[in-house]
């Protein structure tokens, strides 16, 4: 019979492409994991992996056993979900990851609701961005998040994952009131304006880019930012232009002038595909839904 946590291990290989990286995701020493797979290739005893010098590729036997892994987890995910209605009480621990402004917009209320709801159960968040979301619920680090796309930079599907809809927002650009008026699209207007972007490596970050691209021209990034504060100040100092969606506009200092744009950023509800019914999912998932309705 085939280990659970070998094929997880090989899952997790198959995404993170390096063992270095699926040791760090998931606590094991490089040695561990590599030991681990060479155990799994004896039990299927088919060759898994194809190893050039430091450097692993799975073999087409193993991308197949990834696919079967996905559909396996997933079943026991389900099963331990539907064990787990037996219960008269939600306790243990529901584990979220959501990025900055979601985090003081909508977990903050729905945090109370679950609070006051479920009072034994205890409530972990994490603040990271959506891209790496994914990888966390895999690893089984989170048990649901909030993942993104934007309209020029969708969301490849996820494989292991489901996800629901949960908020469509408006992406507006952000200028200083000082900035001269310009007949031209609104992005067009600033090709030659300093800009204000998220980390490289963040979608808010490639949206900003491939934004600017589309309308014709490649962003001068000035200064680098991930809280939309953080960056709706810069802009009222003079010192660039930025995109920002709706989440962020919570406040908005003087001397700022806003245009929304024909451009949207959609938050979907992530968890482990067969999780969806299991208890403290399930409450997750209500608790943040009915925070987004009362927004």
């Amino acid at each position: 019979m085939l280990d659970l946590r070998r094929l997880r291990l090989l899952r997790e290989l198959a995404h993170r492409k390096t063992i270095a990286a699926v040791a760090e995701a998931l606590s094991y020493t490089p040695s561990a994991v590599s030991q681990q797979l060479t155990a799994l290739e004896r039990e299927t005893g088919v060759p898994l992996l194809e190893r050039t010098g430091r450097s692993v590729t799975l073999t087409p036997a193993a991308l197949r056993l990834v696919e079967h892994t996905e559909t396996i987890l997933a079943t026991v995910t389900q099963a331990t979900a539907e064990l787990a209605t037996a219960r008269t009480e939600l306790t243990g621990t529901l584990r979220i990851g959501a990025f900055p402004t979601a985090v003081r917009t909508i977990l903050s209320p729905a945090l109370v609701t679950l609070s006051r709801a479920h009072p034994h159960l205890e409530l972990l968040v994490t603040e990271l961005d959506p891209a790496a979301a994914p990888a966390a619920l895999r690893a089984e680090t989170l048990d649901i998040a909030l993942v993104q796309e934007y309209d020029y930079v969708p969301m490849d599907p996820e494989p292991g994952l489901d996800t629901e809809p949960l908020l469509t927002e408006t992406v507006h650009l952000a200028v200083p009131a000082t900035a001269a008026e310009g007949t031209a699209e609104p992005l067009v207007a600033q090709r030659d304006s300093s800009w204000i972007a998220s980390t490289p490596g963040t979608l808010c970050h490639a949206m900003t880019v491939r934004a600017c691209r589309a309308a014709g021209f490649t962003p001068r990034i000035r200064h680098h930012a991930d809280d939309f504060g953080a960056v709706l100040a810069l802009v009222a100092a003079g010192q660039g232009v930025a995109l920002v969606p709706d989440l962020g506009l919570s406040f908005v200092p003087p001397g700022i002038i806003l245009t929304p744009l024909p451009t949207h950023r959609r938050t979907r509800l992530a968890y482990r595909r067969g999780a969806a019914d299991h208890p403290i999912v399930a409450a997750g998932r209500a608790a943040v839904h009915l925070a987004v309705q009362s927004m």
